[in-house]
């Protein structure tokens, strides 16, 4: 089947998106992000590595739960079509070039549309690769991370990895060698594994170790198949505590790293981590940042945010500087983002229904990263946060602190230092010092 190119601009008023500093007033400009700009020795570009997603910005038609969609995109006929899916690909190559993203990233069924069979499914996603391989070549766009869409088909209803059901096990694994071959074949950085609805609705009707059992296994089986392709991007899990389901195994940055370490995975996987799902599961995206940094499990991270007041995942574009601050803080002293990126997992609201708002929201997205970079470097740089924590923890480089560290103490031990030393002298945490001291630099 031979790809198709659209005959004019879907966003023919839109230049390229240029960097115009603070004092513009143009909102089709970057008032922070400036890609070359360097800072702590590599530019934004390389820090922030941003990446546009294509299941909500080209998919997404502002529907929700309680009403219709409300954005009819004039280049898309909404037809399952290879060839609305084909022009759909050149539509979405011209907003990622305009926009200046070095990367995108997309489930399977996003860019190309499910048939009747598994045969005929992967014939359409091959027409769709070749169009996505052209577009690369010609925009020098890259793919972050491919994935494939393992939730909404009705066939998941029961989750896929961990479904009751072993021939919906084989299909999700039949589909996610395919989403692999064509992720290895577009170069892609990165591949992530979300687990839509791998989880319960109800304890009655579920055999939780059998179905944790048939994960680690499904798992196990992708990065054997990782290895025999030549695959060398790396695997990332993505955490999320609920929503569907009442309880998914994914639930959050811990709950993710102890199983990969019980099933003998934690070498192979890191995670991939939402602002969104953070709160979910009822942490700050900070915290989840922290738990995979220190367990050198940090890959990549979904940039959005969500509404405090909503309970559900709202997907909101990032525009809170405190957030992309704590964001960059933990990702700078991680050591940056290696094949992960800043993937902007985010959705314009219902409302905002004209094309044009697409760039809107991810220039707004692009900005409030910048700044929470440039703010982070300047709070690295100053170094009083980093003196305060080492300070705090200086009772452990020496004494009874260092020897506990190092594994030469025992109970005993410990006991006589008390009874020589007496009751212990703690020291004020200083939370609103912190938070004032932070404020200098927002």
């Amino acid at each position: 089947m031979n790809s198709i190119k659209t005959t004019a601009a879907a966003f023919p008023a839109i230049k390229k998106i240029s960097y115009e500093g603070p004092k513009s007033k143009n909102p089709l400009a970057f008032k922070h992000y400036n890609a070359k700009e360097k800072v702590e020795g590599k530019t934004m570009e390389e820090h922030l590595r941003f990446s546009v997603v294509y299941w909500h910005t080209f998919r997404g038609r502002g529907a929700d739960m309680f009403g219709m969609p409300t954005a009819c995109r004039p280049w898309d006929d909404f037809s399952d079509s290879v060839e609305n899916a084909q022009r759909r690909v050149r539509v979405a190559f011209e907003f990622i070039e305009k926009l200046g993203a070095p990367f995108y990233a997309f489930h399977d069924r996003d860019v190309a549309p499910e048939a009747a069979t598994l045969v005929e499914t992967n014939k359409n996603l091959d027409a769709i690769v070749k169009v996505l391989k052209e577009e690369q070549k010609r925009t020098g766009i890259n793919l972050l991370w491919g994935t494939a869409c393992l939730f909404a088909h009705p066939r998941y209803m029961h989750g896929a990895a961990t479904s009751c059901n072993a021939d919906v096990f084989a299909y999700a694994c039949a589909q996610v060698k395919k989403a692999m071959e064509v992720t290895h074949e577009l170069k892609g950085e990165g591949y992530v594994f979300w687990g839509g609805r791998e989880g319960y609705s109800t304890l009655w009707n579920t055999d939780m170790k059998r179905e944790l059992d048939h994960l680690a296994k499904f798992l196990h089986m992708a990065v054997a198949y990782k290895k025999k392709i030549g695959f060398k991007g790396e695997f990332y899990i993505e955490p999320k505590p609920k929503e569907p389901t009442k309880h998914q195994y994914d639930s959050d940055a811990a709950a993710c790293l102890n199983f990969l370490r019980e099933y003998g995975l934690k070498d192979h996987l890191k995670l991939n981590l939402e602002t969104n799902h953070a709160t979910l599961a009822g942490h700050t995206m900070q915290h989840e940042l922290e738990v995979a940094a220190a367990a050198n499990a940090l890959g990549s991270i979904d940039a959005n945010t969500g509404d405090l007041l909503l309970g559900w995942d709202t997907d909101q574009f990032p525009t809170d500087i405190y957030l992309t601050t704590q964001c960059m803080l933990t990702i700078l002293k991680a050591g940056g983002l290696k094949t992960g990126g800043v993937n902007f997992d985010a959705k314009v609201r219902r409302e905002s229904f004209e094309p044009n708002d697409l760039f809107y929201a991810h220039i707004g997205g692009m900005d409030a990263f910048a700044r929470g970079l440039k703010i982070a470097a300047a709070i690295r740089k100053d170094g009083r946060l980093e003196k305060f924590v080492k300070e705090r923890y200086s009772s452990w480089n020496t004494g009874v602190g260092k020897e506990v560290e190092s594994g030469k103490s025992s109970l005993e031990k410990l006991e006589q230092h008390i009874l020589k030393t007496g009751e212990p002298k703690n020291f004020s945490g200083r939370q609103e010092f912190l938070e004032n001291l932070i404020n200098e630099f927002i």
